[in-house]
């Protein structure tokens, strides 16, 4: 039996294609137990998110049950499986490790670090733990392989630095501001971004939430998804004079915050600083509001930077991450090699057994007289004999395997002592 991951991701197919190959639930347990009644894999999971389609399988032959499993997935979604063929990766045992613990630890995604894909790997493990299709390999590997991404994410600050605009945001006013619970959050305009950057704020605090919108009904529709109050846009500028950090993303051609404006704020307002975050572009706040003291404005530039720097120190912790999963990978594949010639010991011990006991029994037939202590020191004499014979060839399968070599040695033994045959 081998242990494969065979499928797409963003690195290898378009992002049209993967849309196509995306499973939803319902039919993602339909399609395992198809695959997993089909015999050419042991055991099954797939994973489908909007970054990557892949299997994970224990089969005798990788190949076909790869085959098996992508042309069945391309006839649930219409697609030709010719399209698919050419993109897919496969991965064989130690890499298939490698690749499921990487997976699960965020080493392997489009965004490095992101959190979302552990929940998927979860998600889906749990899926195919209700279909039947995961067995012990499949369960040890999954298993260990969430122990590993916890292990990264405590051990590394792979995820601990901003790399998204809206999570920027928050890391400048966290700078800004001793801490962001009790702050006004203005959010002007219907921007995603600037609606994620005001979603963030409220997660770490931030309240209330005030919303300033050209459309009244728009301002209304997402006051109440951020538990927030709407402000009519005739009343904008004593929004901004409530606030403490105001997100604009409106798309307006032209600045909708001005110095003057703001200057006339911050006389009434006194001292207490006031945050502009302007993901719009073209700019809604006016450059030079920047100068004005108290007041600090960063547009989408400035959170690329911060971005660009973070990525870079994400990077710097992968590096560590890698050389941990890498560690890790070795233990399992050992532990796994072990595993994988256990059955061939038994095999082996029950065999050579079976073999003692018969002749000790022939043995003591022929001196019915025995006593009871010349039939123990009998059976004594052949479980040592028994033992002294077996230890140079499981010696030798647990030494072999550990060097990879593990089932030319396993076939050897089964030829050897008969496996599987009565004695």
């Amino acid at each position: 039996m081998t242990l494969f991951v065979a499928g797409l991701n963003h690195r290898s197919a378009p992002v049209e294609l993967r849309e196509q190959l995306a499973v939803e639930e319902e039919k993602l347990r339909e399609l395992l137990r198809d695959v997993h009644a089909t015999g050419a894999v042991r055991e099954a999971l797939i994973l489908s998110t909007c970054n990557r389609v892949e299997v994970y399988g224990v089969a005798p032959v990788p190949g076909e049950a790869r085959a098996i499993a992508f042309r069945r997935l391309c006839r649930h979604r219409g697609i030709d499986p010719a399209r698919v063929e050419s993109l897919l990766y496969t991965h064989l045992d130690g890499d298939a490790v490698r690749h499921a613990f990487r997976v699960a630890a965020s080493l392997d995604s489009m965004l490095l670090g992101e959190p979302q894909i552990l929940g998927q790997v979860k998600d889906a493990f749990a899926l195919a733990r209700s279909c039947e299709t995961v067995g012990p390999t499949l369960h040890t590997l999954f298993t260990q392989a969430f122990a590993v991404a916890k292990k990264v994410r405590n051990e590394t600050e792979i995820a601990r630095h901003a790399v998204s605009v809206s999570y920027a945001a928050v890391e400048l006013a966290k700078k800004i501001f001793a801490g962001l619970g009790g702050r006004a959050v203005l959010l002007v305009g219907a921007g995603k971004m600037g609606e994620l950057a005001a979603k963030h704020l409220v997660e770490q605090g931030a309240f209330p939430i005030y919303v300033a919108n050209r459309t009244w009904a728009r301002a209304q529709e997402m006051a109440r998804a951020l538990a927030g109050t709407a402000v009519p846009w005739e009343e904008l500028g004593t929004a901004i004079a409530a606030a403490d950090i105001v997100i604009t993303s409106t798309g307006a051609p032209e600045p909708i915050v001005t110095r003057q404006a703001v200057a006339a704020i911050m006389h009434a307002r006194g001292a207490r600083p006031l945050f502009f975050i302007d993901i719009a572009v073209p700019r809604d706040v006016e450059a030079t509001v920047n100068t004005l003291e108290a007041v600090y404005c960063y547009d989408i530039d400035d959170l690329r930077q911060v971005i660009d720097a973070n990525l870079r120190e994400r990077m710097r912790e992968a590096q560590r991450a890698e050389g941990l999963v890498e560690r890790e990978v070795g233990k399992f594949t050992a532990r796994l090699r072990d595993v994988e010639i256990v059955p061939t010991i038994v095999s082996l011990r029950e065999q050579v057994e079976a073999v003692r006991a018969g002749e000790v029994r022939k043995a003591l037939a022929r001196i019915p007289d025995a006593s009871p202590e010349t039939r123990a020191a009998l059976e004594a004499l052949s479980v040592a004999l028994m033992n002294k014979l077996l230890h140079a060839p499981i010696a030798k399968l647990r030494e072999s395997s550990r060097a990879g070599a593990g089932r030319s040695w396993m076939e050897l033994v089964h030829e050897l002592f008969g496996l599987g045959r009565k004695p």
